[in-house]
């Protein structure tokens, strides 16, 4: 069976949306869904951007944008009462090497208690509480998310989602080819059914010259 990579952060209300359609989107079209938890602010390090929080009116946009979608496509949505906020522990507790087979519940989970619940997921007895339902011994695993082979594996996983040219959450690759934004759907779906683009004018159009570059600042700093 096919597979499709899912890289997200629970601090994205976008990966949140598209949460909530790639189960269905992968029983559709056959898919095998691998999840992929990253550390956003990495990304974006790495990749020398801000975040849409850190520029005033993109977040008054992404405040509204978020409203009506959700309200379009009759999704539960209720902000965390502080935003962004520290997703690290969060993100642990989705590898399967703390969750294990029960990693797409987890995931599952803690979406619904960040963004449709509105909870923090900065705050361990939150993640405690919310786990409780679906894990047989969710104090071992938030124990785990603390130590640092667990530590290591998400900074791990998100290196490697660097490499790939992963720059924002959410972003889902099929077929070595990268999707990125919850309203990639339609464009994945095309690329199941075996549809692309004119790949002759996109290497035309890739291969031109940069005609002017802005300096951007490319912050460095350890995940802790």
């Amino acid at each position: 069976m096919r597979e499709l990579h899912f890289y997200f952060d629970f601090i994205s209300p976008y990966a949140y949306f598209a949460w909530c359609q790639v189960g269905n989107f992968c029983q559709q079209h056959g898919l095998t869904l691998v999840a992929k938890p990253v550390v956003f602010g990495k990304l974006l390090d790495h990749w020398g951007q801000l975040g849409p929080a850190e520029v005033p009116p993109k977040r008054e946009w992404l405040i509204r944008y978020c409203l009506r979608y959700a309200d379009r496509n009759n999704l539960p949505l209720v902000f965390p009462p502080q935003h962004p906020f520290k997703s690290l522990t969060a993100l642990r507790l989705c590898l399967p090497e703390v969750c294990g087979q029960l990693q797409i519940e987890t995931i599952n989970r803690l979406f619904h208690l960040g963004w449709a619940e509105g909870r923090d997921l900065a705050d361990p007895q939150v993640l405690l509480d919310g786990l409780c339902t679906i894990s047989p011994a969710p104090e071992k695993w938030l124990a785990m998310t603390q130590t640092p082979e667990i530590k290591e594996k998400l900074k791990t996983e998100t290196e490697q989602a660097i490499t790939l040219g992963v720059f924002g959450v959410p972003t889902f690759f099929f077929n070595g080819e990268l999707f990125w934004g919850n309203d990639q759907f339609p464009f994945l779906a095309d690329s199941v059914a075996g549809k692309s683009f004119d790949s002759i004018k996109y290497q035309e159009i890739l291969g031109r010259p940069r005609a002017i570059d802005r300096k951007v600042r490319n912050p460095s700093g350890d995940q802790t």
